[in-house]
Parts: C-alpha cells; structure tokens; sequence
C-alpha cells in the first residue's frame, strides 16, 4: 500500500475522508475511463512529484512510446502537467506531474465518503481532543510528504497538496512567504459535519509535511473557509525556493 492509500486509511479510521475529488462527471471521464491511463494518474498521484515518461513507463511495465501517448492523452484532458527537465548529458526530457487544478471526474465509492461524514460527525471538538488531532495529522502528514524528489520544498508542498486534490495555486510574497491558496476541498463531505475537527486534522498535516519537506519552515497562517466554496489558504514562512541539485551547483568550492 502506497503513502497516499495508508493516509487516506488513516484519515478514515481516525476520523473523515475519501481523499478523492468528488466532483460532477465530465468530459475528464473519458481520459481516465482507460486502464493505463487511469494507472498512470495514479501512480503520478502516488510519486506526489514529477516523473519521467521513462520512469514511468517502467513502473507500468509498457514501451516508452505508447505511454507517450498515453500522458499527452491526460495532458490534454487538463489531468497532468508537462516540462521539460534539463539533463547532464543529451537532450531535456518531458516530467509529468498532477495539474494543480486537475479534476478528475467521475463519483468516487459514497461509502467512503460517508463514512468520513459519520466519523467526522462524532468526534467532539473538545480542547484535548483537538490537540489529539493535530498530533495525528501530524503524524500522518509526515508520512505522506515526498522523500525523493528532486524538488525545492516549496515545489513539493505545491506536489503534494496537488497530488492530495486540492487544486493550490501558489504565490511568493516580496518577503519570501509563500502562500498556498486551495482551489478544492477534498475533505468537503466531512467538513460539513465537522469542521473545526477536520480543519484542525489538514492543519495538522501540513505541519507534518513541512516537518519533512523543510524543518525551519514555520505555518504562519491556516485559514479556513466554506469547503464548496474552497479558497482556504495556507502561508509558510522559511520555505526553501531552490532546488537541491541548484544547491549544490552554487555551493561554494
């Protein structure tokens, strides 16, 4: 089981969630209605970061050329984004990575959603409590937080909450804050039941994220708002800009 699947088995035992964006079907239905591509959005969404087209292609076990094909097919659905990354030796090659505003369509299981909604539901938002549940979410946000790629921190939040179905569109201040706003709320079901208790869980999560991500980095504001109406914001202050491989290239001799 993957980092994302244990994530969303946790959220649901502790408390809410079906991880995935429950939204009207459309047109996106048709990219995914495809085995293979279906498993690449997926595995994408399991990486939390930008891939290959040879790497992936390993992983699903098919020649490099029909998956191609298949990752422009999402690309052209508005599912994944492509780049072109810079090699040592030979030409750049295309990184695929989850849209920051990708929605795939389709109703996800109810039952799951449901039982994210009754679990919210129960839960007391008491003080202890509370505190209780950001340690878990905590906990849980370390876990999913990508530990190998090849990103700047502030790239692999962006990933990550992208990967998670949360649409952020991200912004750098003059000071060097970054802000995450949140075009989607994947958690909206349970929101509605509870929202200071799974509110206080995403809080939780981030700060779990950047205790990977980017230790000194410090959550300097959570905002929270109507989860059909999104725009919730996150804003971190010490997040790192520059990639590793940029870091060692400007170290000093």
């Amino acid at each position: 089981m993957g980092k994302i699947a244990r994530g969303r088995l946790v959220l649901l035992t502790m408390l809410c969630k079906a991880v995935r964006v429950d939204t009207p079907t459309t047109k996106l239905d048709d990219a995914l209605a495809q085995p293979t591509r279906a498993r690449l959005f997926s595995l994408l969404t399991e990486l939390k970061r930008p891939a290959q087209t040879e790497e992936l292609a390993e992983h699903v076990g098919l020649h490099i050329n029909g998956v191609r094909v298949h990752l422009e097919r999402l690309h052209g659905a508005g599912l994944v984004t492509r780049t072109r990354a810079r090699q040592a030796v030979g030409r750049p090659r295309d990184e695929w990575a989850i849209a920051p505003d990708g929605r795939p369509g389709g109703d996800p299981p109810s039952a799951y959603a449901d039982l994210g909604r009754w679990l919210a539901r129960t839960i007391q938002p008491n003080k202890t409590r509370l505190r209780d549940i950001e340690a878990a979410g905590r906990e849980i946000g370390r876990e999913l937080a990508p530990s190998d790629a090849h990103l700047s921190a502030e790239e692999a939040m962006q990933a990550t909450l992208a990967a998670l179905g949360f649409q952020p569109r991200r912004e750098v201040a003059a000071d060097g804050e970054v802000a995450y706003c949140l075009g989607n709320c994947p958690f909206r079901a349970a929101v509605r039941e509870n929202q200071e208790v799974v509110c206080t869980l995403h809080r939780g999560m981030t700060r779990g994220m950047l205790d990977v991500l980017e230790p000194r980095a410090r959550l300097t504001n959570f905002v929270a708002r109507d989860p059909y109406a999104a725009g919730c914001l996150i804003e971190v202050a010490g997040v790192d800009s520059a990639r590793p491989g940029d870091q060692e290239t400007h170290s000093e001799p």
